[in-house]
């Protein structure tokens, strides 16, 4: 399938790319297919192409890269929804907001996006746990070193 981004340009997916979210996004609810595109192999950093709009791309961020003590439950309703269970784990991401600076990273930890990997059903997902929050700092000692090389 080719699809158009902003962000990429002209882009060729593959099916096992696409998923399907019933209820769209917050804040974008018509928007119900997503292409997932990985930044590399490797990276923590991936991206959430709407298949429709060339203009709205999510950053992902894989939370538990950085944030070691992440956690939390799906409810049984929700699992069920998305077809998941103990052989068949989902992918978690936050979605990132870089208002200026790469430094200043943000990510949102209170609505993570929950894929599961075999049906390509999605969901963002509205956390009871108000101890996180929607604009995490993702690098609150900075930009790792690795990270200012890489840039220069």
């Amino acid at each position: 399938m080719i699809i158009q981004s902003t962000r990429f340009g002209e882009l060729e997916v593959k099916e096992e790319q696409l998923f399907n979210f019933p209820n769209g996004i917050p804040g974008f609810p018509e928007e119900k297919s997503f292409a997932y595109i990985p930044h590399n192999s490797a990276s923590p950093f991936s991206f959430l192409q709407s298949t429709i709009e060339a203009n709205l791309t999510f950053i992902l961020v894989d939370p538990f890269y950085f944030i070691k003590d992440y956690e939390f439950v799906l409810d049984d309703e929700l699992a069920n929804e998305l077809g998941l269970s103990q052989e068949n784990l989902p992918k978690v991401f936050s979605v990132a907001s870089i208002k200026g600076k790469l430094a200043d990273m943000t990510v949102n930890l209170l609505a993570p996006i929950v894929l599961n990997e075999v049906n390509h059903m999605g969901r963002q997902v509205i956390l009871d746990r108000t101890e996180y929050s929607i604009s995490h700092k993702l690098f609150p000692d900075g930009l790792p070193q690795e990270a200012v090389k890489g840039g220069e």
